[in-house]
């Protein structure tokens, strides 16, 4: 990295968590681009409410940055290591960069392969909570980081990101991420699947008023549930991510395919003219607990 004292951060993703932690660093003083080639009309006008600099050609993109962050869908996270492997090989300094996507152990190991010998800096990053706040004041996601270099890109801390190191190696951060992620949203699944078949034999009512008689932190947390219909699409290569960790049937590999499934039922529902019997059931329960769609 260089001596700069305001870093400048090319950020690969300009979705809703990419924009907004590029909008953080930004505010914080480090100079932030990202590329929309590719992207929809929402992301520019994401990219351009949020400031950041527009650059699209994916070389100078990268070109002297110091750090690279792809913050992208789990399923497309190796392609854009290989995209970027030889842009990354040209570069004026050895920039560090840091995959932060919902990748499992052995695919960040794999994007490490990819990138050996290119001559950038590798980090393994996980990102637990949801995108940067508006507000400075308000805290963000934490971002934990594994491997060789991730002290160096713990920097970043200065310009606005939460950021803990974990002593391991690459892939010790994709795994403390999909272990958080595997339960959370694993339970999401697990409530919409539930709710759902309450509902279609008459039950959803009965099942609410149980949860609210002997559990009702279960209950409370199923109000969340219907906040999965505008991210199910974003989360079915992750449950697959989470398989993959997992490894074999027996250990739960098949609960997260299933979840998988799951979340790509409703987000083709979701694409729908009409909302399905299911994600009307979901959204029922969810308004009855205070929560609402």
């Amino acid at each position: 990295m260089s001596n700069r004292e305001n870093p400048i951060v090319a950020i690969i993703g300009a979705g809703e968590m990419g924009t907004a932690v590029g909008r953080r660093l930004m505010l914080k003083g480090a100079r932030v681009r990202t590329s929309l080639q590719g992207r929809s009309r929402n992301s520019g006008d994401r990219v351009q409410r949020a400031g950041l600099e527009v650059v699209d050609d994916e070389s100078a993109l990268v070109r002297d940055a110091d750090f690279v962050l792809s913050i992208v869908p789990p399923g497309v996270a190796i392609a854009v290591a290989e995209q970027y492997r030889s842009l990354l090989a040209a570069a004026a300094d050895r920039p560090i960069f840091a995959d932060c996507n919902a990748i499992s152990p052995n695919t960040a190991r794999r994007i490490g392969a990819v990138l050996d010998g290119c001559g950038c800096r590798y980090v393994d990053a996980g990102i637990i909570g949801g995108p940067p706040p508006e507000r400075l004041d308000d805290a963000g996601p934490r971002f934990y980081a594994s491997g060789q270099h991730a002290h160096e890109f713990a920097g970043l801390a200065k310009f606005g990101l939460d950021i803990s190191v974990l002593d391991g190696p690459i892939g010790a951060a994709s795994g403390l991420k999909l272990s958080y992620a595997g339960l959370t949203k694993g339970m999401m699944a697990l409530g919409a699947a539930m709710i759902s078949a309450a509902a279609r034999e008459g039950l959803a009512d009965a099942l609410r008023a149980e949860l609210a008689r002997s559990q009702p932190q279960i209950l409370a947390r199923l109000a969340y549930v219907p906040a999965i219909f505008p991210k199910a699409y974003r989360w079915v290569a992750e449950m697959d991510e989470i398989a993959e960790f997992l490894g074999a049937d027996d250990h739960g590999a098949m609960i997260y395919r299933g979840a998988a499934r799951l979340y790509e039922r409703i987000a083709a529902e979701r694409m729908s003219a009409e909302d399905t019997d299911s994600i009307r059931a979901i959204a029922a329960f969810g308004a009855s607990t205070g929560r609402g769609r």
